[in-house]
């Protein structure tokens, strides 16, 4: 199972590096010199700028599911040390915590 899952984060984390490229491209596009459009652009790039925190903490969850993998500590609660149950992993490949962990939490 823990090959199924890493090459599923993997997966995961390419598809998570591209859409915070296409965020930050798109972030980086010039303003328009007309002022109604440049409020539109300055709402959207709040929104990106949410978009692209939230993919880096996923990027983030992500490779640190990788690390512990490679550690050979993937699968088993960061917190009460349990093992996570295999449909919460088939559901969230990343999660650190069982699920009674990440209710408390």
């Amino acid at each position: 199972m823990t090959d199924t899952n890493k090459a599923r984060l993997e997966a995961q984390l390419a598809e998570l590096e591209t859409r915070l490229d296409h965020i930050e491209r798109d972030l980086d596009e010039p303003s328009d010199p007309d002022s109604s459009e440049r409020a539109v652009q300055m709402e959207d790039d709040e929104s990106l700028e949410a978009q692209a925190r939230l993919v880096t903490r996923e990027i983030a969850s992500t490779k640190r599911a990788l690390d512990r993998i490679e550690k050979g500590e993937y699968g088993y609660c960061a917190q009460c040390g349990e093992e996570i149950s295999e449909g919460r992993l088939e559901a969230r490949p990343e999660a650190a915590l069982c699920i009674n962990c990440a209710r408390k939490g």
